[in-house]
């Protein structure tokens, strides 16, 4: 029987766990030239990356924002940044109004005096002092506003910003009593890159030495603690060059590295845990070293080979969103996890094989002992065994339990956080923009109207261009607080860009509409007789616009979103239904599988929105509601937690396998597999946690929503998931559970090489041994 096995297996040709155990097999054999090849790689990745030459991509822009970057491209030159100084007393109780207090007026000409000091440093200063400056003064009539544009080319843009904040600081020291408050382009640019940097330098602080320990208190030993630290920082440098390379062909940005450095770390962690759990129950059986790499990359090879797949195929999902923004995220974080499979395949194994016995030395004081031994865990087999006898009962439960905690799901609303959402108020910017935006609705950061020439270049210096855009002002005036002044028109190659402040610079509700007041019914109104023409009667020519900035990109990022997420959903859930039957070979199981997977999704959409848009919990992780979920966050959570989960799901099903295919019962199989594969998922589910715990702590709300969300998924997906739903599941199934699956002694003894027994008596004299 075993020869007519093997002999349909080579008429068959090579399963998947027969190659990573040949190549598992080749790496321990030749120990020293796959650990030499390994770092070889991440050295040619890291001098690949640094003579590539060349310029990067560029990202463009979803909706109405693209056609306008696209036109702004296009001129090779785009608009200066400019920058507004708020200008209002320090005690606006009893205030006079600005046109009557000489003290103002005195700080406003001391203000503009000092911007102009400045030559080639700033251009186009407004003051409410000049003879039409009536627009720059709020309708309250108690603050007034300068306007400037930082002048000179794109490459002095900093160092002419840095001079005009410092005339503005200086002319504030000379006026204690009177509020400067600047914010602008530049500005609020700014501020979120410094916030970006601070926070990545906070999380690094935090997250290594929180990573480190939890590593050393579930290996237990010093060695075998450094073994997944060493292929997850391997592995993110490797990507980290690779993608510097691709970078010249997909938009790579700051979130992209984030999220390379997270994802990479936390399969690293996760595959060097599959692994060296394997291979200390085989050698506490009695295997020799490479006897139990061998069998280990059979079993836990195959699973890491068959999660880090699904991972990888899951993630592409995010494509079908068709913005670049993605494009950059879903490549780097499908090359960290490949980049990590392979590593686990090749240079973890030749690790283990080279350290042999002693992956266990330097252990850890009242620790170690207990964590470098094989045993199963009790605390997980008694959940297990108590769901397997009462299975409805307890997946009820459980599954009641998930759909409570997903109801607040259903009031989710989906809005990108404006920068005074986003930061603290304690950021001086940030407040600045916030009194701005009080005194001077959308100020801060206006939208941009893009206006060119469909046919004829030079159609928007004709008169008629010129008063369909001065007609905005009184448009404005008339459109119930939608659209405020000031209005500024600026030339920017052989396209105009008007700026109109909104009703709101952010991203709520008001800002929305009145965006789409603007692009509905404003522009249409005030530029559509330009627009329409043709130019064959002797006419200037049609024109056409669109309409940027920070909330049209908001708005138009958000709506392509929600039209593609069904397309990603699907995709991600008919792949991973088609992979989890290809690897088991049960759609009941697959079904199973993914449905779970849901649940534990929704359950963290229910906390995401319970603590952040119902601004629970708000004082204890320093963040102010704004009644909204970040846009991209629901989907991004969805494909990122769905192709993690997996690798928890798969090791545990293939436990549980394992011991179907050797002749168990259902439920003793699923007893069995819960209790040897648990502590594993719940070793890396502890490490996953406290990684993404970590964003808690930084200032951007956008980071803490991630945190919270991924880490809360994870936590439901390791215990309540894993550990009460899967085996009820399993148990509701009983023979329906892997019937598709191949039968024999034979398979059974390659995928199972010791039995529960033979393992518990193998752990019992590795104790005694200890």
């Amino acid at each position: 029987m075993l020869r007519k096995s093997k002999s349909r297996q080579r008429a068959a040709g090579p399963d998947r766990g027969a190659l990573v155990e040949r190549v598992a097999g080749w790496s321990v054999r030749h120990r020293a030239l796959a650990i030499a090849g390994w770092f070889a790689l991440v050295i040619v990745a890291l001098l690949a990356s640094a003579v590539m030459p060349g310029d990067t991509a560029d990202s463009t822009d979803p909706g109405d924002t693209g056609r306008a970057g696209r036109v702004l491209d296009a001129q090779q030159v785009y608009p200066r940044p400019q920058e507004n100084v708020l200008v209002q007393a320090r005690t606006p109780d009893g205030a006079r109004p600005f046109a009557e207090d000489p003290e103002l007026r005195r700080v406003t000409q001391d203000l503009v005096a000092a911007l102009r000091r400045t030559p080639g440093t700033v251009a186009a200063v407004r003051s409410p002092l000049e003879r039409d400056g009536g627009r720059l003064v709020s309708k309250d009539g108690r603050s007034g506003l300068v306007t400037f544009e930082v002048a000179g080319p794109v490459e002095q843009t900093a160092e002419h910003y840095d001079a005009a904040t410092e005339a503005v600081q200086t002319v504030q020291a000379r006026h204690p009593r009177v509020r400067l408050a600047q914010a602008g382009d530049r500005s609020l640019s700014r501020v979120v890159d410094e916030g970006i940097k601070d926070d990545f330098k906070r999380a690094e602080f935090f997250s290594l030495p929180l990573t480190v320990v939890i590593l050393l208190v579930v290996f237990g030993s010093l060695i075998a603690a450094a073994i997944p630290l060493l292929l997850a920082a391997t592995t993110v440098v490797a990507t980290f060059g690779f993608l510097q390379v691709l970078a010249h062909w997909v938009p790579v940005n700051s979130a992209t590295s984030s999220m390379v450095l997270l994802i990479g770390v936390a399969v690293g962690v996760d595959y060097s845990l599959f692994y060296l759990r394997r291979a200390r129950e085989e050698r506490a059986a009695g295997h020799g070293v490479e006897d139990a790499l061998r069998i280990t990359a059979r079993t836990s090879g195959r699973v890491v080979v068959v999660s880090g797949l699904t991972v990888m195929l899951c993630l592409g999902g995010l494509l079908f969103t068709g913005l670049d923004n993605f494009k950059g995220l879903t490549t780097g974080a499908v090359l960290v996890v490949g980049v990590a499979m392979v590593g686990s395949v090749t240079v973890l194994p030749a690790l283990l094989a080279a350290l042999g016995h002693r992956v266990d030395k330097a252990r850890i004081p009242w620790v170690g002992r207990r964590r470098t031994t094989a045993d199963r865990s009790r605390a997980w087999a008694a959940v297990a065994r108590a769901v397997v006898r009462r299975p409805l009962v307890w997946g009820g439960a459980a599954a009641l339990a998930l759909l409570v905690l997903a109801l607040p799901a259903l009031e989710m609303r989906l809005q990108d956080a404006a920068v005074t959402d986003s930061l603290s108020r304690k950021v001086p910017t940030v407040d600045a923009a916030a009194r701005m935006q009080e005194a001077f609705p959308g100020a801060p950061a206006p939208a941009q109207v893009v206006i060119w020439g469909k046919k004829n270049p030079d159609a928007v210096d004709d008169p008629a261009v010129r008063r369909a855009v001065e007609s905005l002002h009184e448009r404005a005036a008339a459109s119930d607080g939608a659209l405020n002044e000031p209005i500024s028109a600026t030339k920017v190659g052989r396209a105009l860009v008007v700026r109109v402040p909104l009703a709101s610079f952010g991203t709520d509700d008001a800002a929305n509409r009145a965006l789409e007041t603007l692009r509905k019914r404003t522009l249409p109104d005030a530029l559509g007789e330009v627009a329409k023409a043709d130019g064959r009667t002797g006419g200037i020519g049609g024109i056409d616009y669109a309409v940027a900035g920070k909330t049209a990109f908001a708005y138009d990022f958000t709506q392509r979103i929600i039209d593609r997420t069904p397309y990603v959903f699907a995709f991600v859930l008919l792949l991973a239904f088609v992979l989890l039957v290809v690897a088991f070979h049960s759609p009941a199981v697959a079904l199973v599988s993914i449905v779970l997977n849901l649940l534990s999704i929704g359950a963290a959409y229910g906390a995401l929105t319970w603590v952040f848009q119902d601004g629970h919990l708000s004082s204890a992780l320093d963040f102010a509601p704004y009644g909204g979920v970040i846009g991209w966050l629901p989907l991004f959570m969805f494909v990122i937690l769905f192709g993690l989960s997996m690798d928890y799901h798969i090791f545990v099903l293939s436990r549980i396998r394992e011991r179907r295919l050797a002749g168990a019962d259902a439920r003793e199989a699923v007893v069995g597999g819960i209790a040897s594969g648990a502590g594993v998922v719940t070793s890396a589910a502890v490490i996953m946690t406290a990684a993404f715990s970590v964003f808690v702590v930084l200032s951007a709300i956008e980071y803490k929503m991630m945190g919270i969300g991924l880490a809360v998924a994870i936590l439901i997906d390791a215990t309540l998931v894993r550990g009460v739903l899967l085996p009820a599941a399993i148990a509701l199934l009983g023979q329906r559970a892997f019937q598709g699956s191949p039968q024999g002694p034979d398979h059974a003894a390659r995928d199972m090489p010791v039995d529960d027994q033979a393992a518990d008596v193998a752990a019992a004299r590795s104790r005694q041994l200890s």
